[in-house]
């Protein structure tokens, strides 16, 4: 099968933990791979960021990454690319009327939007993931929220006109029926885990003896709730806290939101007990979690959150807001705990018994990666996929009612 995957802004090339940078790059980069392994041929196209990018670059795993020419090839925030998305849909259109894929799968509203419009009258069935929802944004961060105001319009637009919605949770198809969207072409495929890579079986950072380790693995941005875990760690005594994403840490002193959460531990009086990684290499995240007694997950939302998955594939225990995704990942006293978003008090009440009581720590991590291992790997979410392009392809083939056969 020919699959085009579309994910305007986030590459499957990029470093993870920059700010727009996190798990759908995660999601695209492993779910084509995953395409490709089986034999499937996986174009992924994203716009030209870096004028140095060549226009085509092949990965390991056999998929092609299209740069495309779609504004200025430079850094620019999502939240400001819609104007460019009709030279994007342009480029897609040019090469899908000689080049057809089979299935366009479409990853976040503006590759949804370019998607439609470059597929209008070819007759190629578009999938849309839409890894985050306007409408959600809106509630949870309200005049904070960047996004274009033509956002949820558009995201029901392209709700009713794709041939299938891959929902990544089952927070999300609550709002999608919300918007009136019929259950009945909305499948749950959730983002997926290297349990390979991911193991509990493997090297940990090194540690200060006798001290408790709390890790937070996160791009840095407000509504990741870093501040609530600063804030949980006043009642945390004996308890390090450990940040990793973002900028290089070369660059963290340029940083806006680095520098206010150092200001906000420093005002907490505990900076003494925060270190700040910056940017850590993908390879270097297995260890990382590894080393946490706990890995904290606060987001006051979270459409997925591909972190807490991953902490629990290495068999570490996770404490996290119950919000969006987590709620489908994480069970409560069962793999870790699930606490309210933005209430430090609870976060540190719920994380003291666990970092007090090493066999609960255990038992947590052990059915945490049993949990990973049965229901979150990547072969079951590229199987699962497959089905949604299966079906969207026989759709495709039937004719209308009274047209021509």
């Amino acid at each position: 099968m020919r699959i085009d995957m579309v994910s305007e802004h986030a590459s499957p090339l990029v470093s993870l933990g920059e700010v727009d940078a996190g798990g759908q790059n995660v999601h695209v980069a492993e779910l084509s791979a995953g395409l490709a392994r089986r034999g499937h041929q996986v174009v992924v196209h994203t716009r030209r960021d870096d004028p140095r990018a060549p226009a085509v670059q092949r990965c390991p795993s056999g998929v092609r990454v299209e740069h495309v020419p779609a504004g200025p090839s430079r850094r620019i925030g999502k939240d400001e690319l819609l104007p460019y998305m009709g030279a994007f849909a342009q480029h897609l259109r040019d090469r899908w009327a000689s080049h057809p894929p089979d299935v366009v799968h479409a990853h976040f509203w503006m590759s949804g939007l370019a998607a439609l419009i470059a597929a209008n009258d070819l007759g190629i069935p578009v999938v849309q993931t839409f890894h985050a929802l306007g409408v959600v944004k809106r509630r949870h961060q309200g005049d904070a929220d960047t996004s274009p105001p033509q956002r949820e319009q558009v995201e029901r637009l392209i709700a009713r006109r794709v041939a299938a919605i891959a929902a990544t949770c089952s927070d999300e198809v609550f709002e999608l029926s919300r918007m009136g969207v019929p259950r009945s072409r909305i499948s749950v495929v959730p983002c997926g885990v290297d349990t390979e890579q991911f193991c509990p079986d493997g090297p940990a950072l090194p540690r200060v003896p006798g001290r408790g380790r709390l890790v937070v693995l996160t791009r840095l941005v407000p509504r990741k709730g870093i501040d609530t875990v600063i804030s949980a760690l006043v009642a945390l005594p004996g308890v390090e806290l450990l940040v990793a994403g973002g900028p290089p840490a070369s660059q963290l002193v340029a940083d806006p939101e680095a520098q206010r959460l150092l200001e906000h531990a420093r005002r907490c009086g505990v900076a003494d007990r925060m270190q700040m990684l910056g940017q850590i290499r993908r390879r270097q995240v297995p260890a990382l979690l590894r080393s946490a007694d706990v890995v904290v997950c606060a987001p006051w939302y979270e459409p997925f959150g591909i972190v807490p998955l991953e902490a629990m594939a290495c068999g570490v225990p996770v404490v996290a807001a119950a919000v969006g995704g987590i709620t489908d990942t994480v069970v409560d006293r069962v793999t870790g705990r699930l606490v309210p978003p933005r209430r430090p008090d609870l976060l540190a009440r719920a994380l003291r018994p666990v970092l007090a009581d090493a066999a609960l720590r255990a038992g947590y991590g052990a059915a945490g990666a049993d949990r990973a291992r049965s229901r979150y790997t990547w072969e079951r979410v590229v199987r699962d996929t497959l089905r949604i392009y299966d079906r969207c392809r026989s759709a495709a083939l039937v004719p209308a009612a009274g047209a021509p056969r």
